[in-house]
């Protein structure tokens, strides 16, 4: 059965998914139990584990209110254990799931935190990525490196470019503003920037995008690019040096 992906916003721009498929109904990080309640009621579901991506109050903020009321599981990066809400099962890599298009990959992307980790569908073409890789963006560097955000980046980047990519927040806008100052020659860049914001003018979620749009417009993403470098004056530089450039200039922005 294809997986029914349910976008639920949370707090002031933060995203929480459900999705159900072949295994049942799960919730993929809980910034706040009140609008999953309402999206699990209305659609008569009850979900049978919490996937958490990293530590951050604003995605396991509602873990507790969900378990009291559902008995659901916990899971999440066994390396953030003792940060986390009390957990089930520590995850790591390896660590794979489920049936069908529910086949579940943890892929560890630290760098905006140590333990962050993305979960991948290969067979339902979807990846949740929280503060890893964002629409037109990517999270800041709280506790790793640029090198090791780069190299998060690059691994999510080589999944297959249909891939459909789930983020956490609702930064796009503000992420497309700082993308043109990187990439202003990029027609597909402004061709989605006017999209983005036509999206957002009739209050539709835009951190849900595949992958193969990230990759022609994500100036994060596109760190390797010899345009970007040159862009940048930085055409000796390695692709982790351009990266940390731009993420210097978004921290700044």
């Amino acid at each position: 059965m294809p997986l029914d992906i349910v976008t639920v916003p949370c707090l002031s721009d933060n995203y929480a998914y459900l999705v159900q498929g072949p295994d049942g109904v799960c919730i993929i990080d809980a910034p706040e139990a009140g609008p999953l309640i309402d999206a699990l009621e209305a659609r008569g579901w009850t979900p049978g584990v919490i996937l958490l991506t990293h530590h951050h109050h604003d995605h396991v903020g509602g873990v507790a209110e969900l378990r009291a009321k559902y008995g659901c599981k916990v899971m999440g990066p066994k390396a953030e254990e003792d940060k986390l809400p009390p957990l089930d099962m520590g995850l790591a890599e390896g660590m794979n799931g489920g049936t069908g298009e529910g086949y579940t990959v943890p892929i560890e992307v630290p760098g905006h935190t140590l333990g962050h980790m993305a979960f991948h569908f290969p067979e339902g073409g979807v990846v949740f990525t929280a503060d890893s890789l964002m629409a037109l963006g990517c999270g800041r560097v709280f506790e790793g490196t640029p090198e090791m955000m780069w190299a998060s980046l690059s691994r999510l980047r080589a999944l297959p470019p249909e891939t459909l990519v789930c983020s956490g927040h609702e930064y796009t806008l503000s992420n497309a503003r700082f993308a043109l100052t990187i990439d202003p020659g990029n027609d597909a860049l402004q061709a989605r920037v006017a999209a983005v914001q036509a999206a957002r003018d009739e209050g539709r979620p835009t951190a849900q995008v595949p992958l193969s749009e990230e990759l022609a417009t994500n100036p994060f993403l596109r760190a390797s690019e010899p345009a970007v470098k040159a862009a940048l004056g930085m055409d000796g530089a390695t692709d982790a040096e351009v990266f940390a450039e731009i993420r210097k200039r978004k921290d700044n922005f």
